[in-house]
């Protein structure tokens, strides 16, 4: 079975999580598959959006806590903290590429996401989720400190108090309670789900996507930056952004009081 779905429809690329038996928690082959894709996707002018999602009703339930017992359940000598750490952290790619891929990505929440699949949703751009969805951090739970950017991209969203106790504490949430905390940016029932997640991507793929690629940049160097550097970096992208087709378009539709048309150029 293929571990991740993709199709590509005017202009926004869907990536589909399919380990529906197991919720869609996190294998080898699934992060393999993601590492794959998302890089190719970035680079593609045809991909406006990048919609990432789970199959049969869950999001992301984690990583397989099923193969970690497996894992450690054989004769070999234990690896050492070196050699685990040095196989955890390729992996752990697949979020900073959803954060700095040069185009916007929508975490499309169906149903569970939990631990690193909830660390999945966070680290892009936009969320959406059904009301019902059920949200947790999930490591406290089974003992493990979080993995995926969950301690960069939790505090961005709620704050560090807030953080703290959802990862301390792991409290399991609803997609309604999620929007309360700023978690999601929408949320919809089951019925009103998929045509809400089809609206959003439509409109981000319509958008001007190479404009939003400079946001991204800004958005993500802001915490780090200071004001000076900032301000640089503005206005190296903003002189990148008036030579886009996007822009002269956008102007000339300005002019004419029409609705631009972009084409991410």
């Amino acid at each position: 079975m293929t571990v991740l779905l993709e199709t590509v429809d005017n202009g926004v690329a869907t990536l589909t999580m399919n380990r529906p038996e197991a919720r869609n928690a996190m294998s080898g082959d699934m992060i393999a598959a993601l590492l794959e894709a998302l890089p190719r996707l970035g680079a593609d002018n045809s991909v406006r959006c990048v919609v990432l999602t789970g199959a049969g009703g869950a999001f992301c339930a984690g990583g397989d806590v099923k193969g970690f017992a497996a894992s450690g359940s054989g004769n070999g000598a234990p690896p050492t903290l070196e050699q685990r750490a040095l196989a955890l952290r390729p992996g752990f790619e697949v979020a900073r590429m959803l954060h700095e891929l040069p185009k916007p990505t929508l975490a499309a929440i169906p149903g569970a996401a939990a631990g690193a699949g909830l660390s999945l949703a966070l680290a892009c751009d936009l969320r959406i989720a059904v009301d019902s969805a059920k949200m947790t951090t999930a490591f406290a739970k089974v003992g493990l400190s979080g993995d995926y950017g969950m301690s960069y991209f939790l505090p961005l969203l709620v704050g560090q108090s807030k953080a703290r106790e959802l990862l301390f504490t792991a409290p399991v949430i609803t997609g309604a309670e999620a929007l309360d905390l700023g978690l999601v940016n929408r949320v919809a029932s089951s019925d009103e789900y998929a045509a809400a997640v089809q609206a959003c991507a439509a409109e981000l793929s319509q958008s001007a996507t190479v404009a939003i690629g400079y946001m991204k940049k800004n958005l993500n160097s802001a915490a780090t930056s200071t004001l000076g550097e900032l301000l640089d970096r503005e206005a190296a992208h903003m002189a990148r952004c008036f030579t886009t087709q996007d822009h002269k378009l956008a102007v000339q539709a300005f002019v004419a009081k029409e609705t631009p048309v972009f084409s991410g150029e």
